[in-house]
């Protein structure tokens, strides 16, 4: 049997067993370590970071020789191949001089026994294959809409591209399509909404090369100048089809060999409809867009267009909020969709993330779902880590690592945070991410050079060029054992919180983390495509859970489920005017929590899985402070602590005994059944 029959056969879990081999225990061979699995005392290198190595300068043999032995002394055994900025435009995107590098580094890493990650675009947004799509059909140039209002226009004006003529009528050129012409419902205007392509120096993607040969290191924030190449019109499918041909397919060509082995998976980058600088008037859209977003929720949207540009119009953000909804379902049929079945049919897993932090709806195209954290969005002491949309997206990429079957569920972080980043709050990002579930972690990044403004470039440098690189061994192998632990594990939760493909709600969830109350965010699709939903509850996979926590309105889809589970008294409505304490009474009436904690602790976060048979409590002190409390874990009266930096035995725990956490610690509590 050929790969792609096997993969046809197995199903999309082979990715995972691509990725990962088995698991096997020991006895352990001291009492430190005794009843410690293999997996924690030596984890395998299928667990290691796999940090973005950024390919910013001119390469050699020897370097990247160099590097990746300085890489494997820190236990690092994975990478990213990222080429970025700074490179020479001797090595331009998918040149013969960078597939040659890229040829040499993964043949070495083969006989190294790494793993490596291929990204699929020249810098990022992903899907123009760094220009090439557009240069291969200008018709595939990312298009936008745009609105002009016909009571307002001058005759014989031009407004966004469009000619008004002496009667006030639009006069589209070649290459602009009339969409509809409306009233706006606040002052009853007449106006037209066409789309057409985004002009020239708009909407790119950031470029491979500088545009001086070395430029200087430049201060107060600005950014060296770099080529900006034209972005592609991801909502096309025959765009995304010719991205696929240029990109995906040439890897194949050139390194099929490596496939599903040496190379586990093809990184996509936040796909972006308007990419980087976009149009001034320009909304998201494409030729035919209506008729999709028309589709996709069941109703007219054509009187509600004018809502994409005034915010005075009726009900504006219900309707944004709609098109929006509608828009990313359509971008999961032309990208998301069409790579995924590709990377199914190569034999390779689909990994990276969308756009947007909570868009899960996304994730079910990816063999390994994926978010990132970047740009300071969530920092140790600071709200962000519980409230706002970017606090959802670790649990919406290991949500929907449970609810599709996947193994692994990954986040690229560190990235954009500063020179002024330390170590400290390195450790404390990735112990946020390990307690929410994450088990695959790409740092952002590991720099080939930093000479010159390269240092810049979106720092830090949290690999070799860093500081504290002559500790990130100890670092590396906490990191491999925690994402050993959150795989091929069974999360112990029984209560969901109900979102959308492109929304995931962070007030409910910021209650049930201070108070130690897992959950899981439930996409409301699952409710009427795949999920068992009876008086007892919801079943998805290998999950049941008992309570779902509902804000807002759920889909009408969804409704009937809604019915059945309310009927049950098995639904926790949300809103703000809730009082914490009676939110999680609420809860607790339907769910019974597996961990209790006297006195209070609100910045404690705990995650609770069971492995081999065994239960394991990753708790997490994320707060600032020290905290002590005793817990109450249902009958679970002994167990040992292990401090993943350490792997050992730290020490020994029984029911009634306090606990004391010292600020941003964190400690696995493994359960000992009987004496």
């Amino acid at each position: 049997m050929n790969r792609r029959d096997f993969l046809k056969t197995t199903g999309e879990r082979t990715f995972g067993l691509l990725l990962f081999g088995g698991l096997d225990v020991c006895a352990g061979v001291n009492t430190k370590t005794a009843g410690l699995p293999k997996g924690w005392l030596n984890p395998s290198r299928e667990f290691s970071l796999c940090p973005f190595w950024f390919w910013n300068d001119n390469l050699s043999e020897k370097e990247i020789d160099r590097q990746l032995a300085n890489f494997q002394a820190h236990e690092v055994h994975a990478f990213v191949i990222h080429p970025r900025a700074g490179l020479p435009r001797s090595i331009g995107w998918m040149s013969e001089r960078m597939i040659y590098f890229m040829c040499y580094t993964i043949e070495l890493a083969h006989k190294r026994k790494m793993w490596v990650v291929l990204y699929d675009e020249g810098m990022y947004p992903s899907g123009s294959s760094s220009g090439q799509v557009v240069a291969q059909n200008k018709a595939y140039r990312t298009r936008g809409l745009f609105c002009v209002d016909l009571d307002e226009a001058k005759p014989g004006s031009v407004k966004y591209g469009l000619r008004i003529d002496e009667s006030g009528k639009p006069a589209p050129a070649e290459g602009i399509n009339l969409i509809a012409e409306v009233k706006r419902k606040k002052n009853g205007h007449r106006v037209v909404i066409f789309d057409r392509s985004i002009r020239p120096g708009y909407s790119y993607i950031r470029g491979l090369h500088f545009l001086e040969e070395n430029p200087p290191r430049r201060s107060n924030h600005k950014e060296v100048p770099e080529n900006k190449p034209p972005a592609a019109d991801i909502l096309n499918p025959e765009a995304v089809a010719c991205f696929i041909r240029l990109v995906y397919q040439r890897y194949y060509d050139e390194f099929k060999t490596f496939f599903g082995k040496t190379v586990k998976a093809i990184f996509t980058d936040e796909p972006s409809l308007l990419a980087k600088g976009g149009e001034r008037g320009a909304v998201p859209g494409t030729h035919g867009i209506l008729e999709h977003i028309n589709r996709h929720l069941g109703y007219d949207f054509t009187q509600y267009l004018p809502t994409l540009w005034y915010r005075d119009e009726p009900d504006a953000e219900r309707y944004r909020r709609d098109y929006n909804r509608a828009l990313q379902g359509r971008l999961e049929e032309t990208f998301y969709r069409q790579i995924s079945q590709w990377c199914s049919d190569h034999g390779i897993a689909l990994t990276g993330h969308p756009m947007g932090p909570d868009d899960i709806g996304h994730l079910r195209h990816f063999h390994i779902p994926g978010q990132d954290i970047v740009w300071r969005y969530i920092e140790p002491g600071k709200k962000s880590a519980l409230e706002g949309e970017q606090s959802t997206q670790a649990k919406c990429a290991s949500s929907a690592m449970i609810h599709l079957g996947r193994r692994r569920n990954s986040n690229e972080y560190c990235g954009a945070f500063g020179h002024n980043f330390t170590f400290e709050e390195m450790k404390w990002l990735t112990h946020w991410l390990i307690v929410r579930g994450c088990n695959l972690l790409y740092p952002h990044a590991f720099y080939y050079s930093i000479r010159g403004p390269r240092v810049d470039e979106r720092p830090p440098d949290v690999g070799p060029n860093s500081p504290w690189w002559k500790d990130y061994k100890p670092f590396a192998l906490a990191c491999q054992r925690l994402c050993w632990l959150n795989t091929d594990s069974k999360h112990i939760c029984e209560l969901a919180i109900l979102g959308r493909n492109d929304y995931l709600p962070w007030r409910p969830a910021k209650i049930c983390f201070q108070n130690q109350r897992d959950f899981n965010y439930l996409e409301a699709r699952h409710l009427w495509e795949d999920a068992d939903v009876s008086r007892e509850g919801i079943r998805q996979r290998n999950m049941h859970y008992k309570g779902l926590v509902l804000e807002g309105n759920p889909p009408q889809k969804a409704q009937k489920a809604i019915d059945i589970l309310d009927k049950a008294g098995r639904i926790i409505n949300w809103n703000n005017d809730i009082d914490d304490v009676v939110f999680i009474k609420k809860v607790d009436q339907i769910v019974k929590p597996d961990i209790k904690i006297n006195p209070p602790a609100k910045d404690l976060r705990v995650r609770h899985v069971v492995k081999n048979g065994v239960d394991f409590f990753i708790l997490f002190n994320e707060g600032e402070n020290e905290i002590s409390f005793t817990p109450d874990l249902n009958n679970m009266e002994n167990g040992i602590f292990v401090d993943p930096y350490r792997h050992d035995v730290i020490s020994r725990w029984s029911s009634g005994e306090e606990i004391t956490f010292a600020r941003h610690e964190i400690k696995v509590l493994k359960i000992i059944r009987g004496k």
